[in-house]
Parts: C-alpha cells; structure tokens; sequence
C-alpha cells in the first residue's frame, strides 16, 4: 500500500505542478499553449524516471530480502 502511495504520488504531484506553472507562464509571457505543454511534457517524463528509479529500488529490496531467506532465483 505505501509502494502504491509513492507511485501515485510521484504521477499525479509534478504533473499537477507543472499544468499551474505553464498556465501562469502562458500567461505571463503570451505563448499559449506552448509553455504549458513544454512544462506537462518535461513533468511526464520526470515522473517517469522516477517511477523507474522507485522501482529499481522495490526490486532491489525484493532480491536482498530473498537471498536473507534463501531462496534466490535460479
């Protein structure tokens, strides 16, 4: 559940971010839509390798906790 928590977190909280920040610069510099996509689009992918670094990490924690046990792959 908590696993769940952080990715969720980790999708929705730059995108959120970043849909505020390219609107109030849109805005501010008049370059409609193309800053609030830019910022949407840079948000995406930094969500992206985050959940990719998360995961490495679960996985990671996943093998060590199964070589302690015993039963590594093979």
């Amino acid at each position: 559940m908590i696993l769940f928590t952080k990715l969720s977190a980790w999708i929705g909280t730059p995108v959120i971010i970043a849909v505020f920040v390219g609107k109030y610069l849109d805005k501010k510099l008049n370059t409609e839509p193309w800053l609030f996509l830019s910022c949407v689009g840079v948000a995406f992918v930094f969500s992206m390798f985050a959940l990719i670094y998360i995961g490495m990490n679960e996985m990671r924690k996943i093998d060590e906790q199964e070589k302690k046990e015993g039963r590594s792959k093979k």
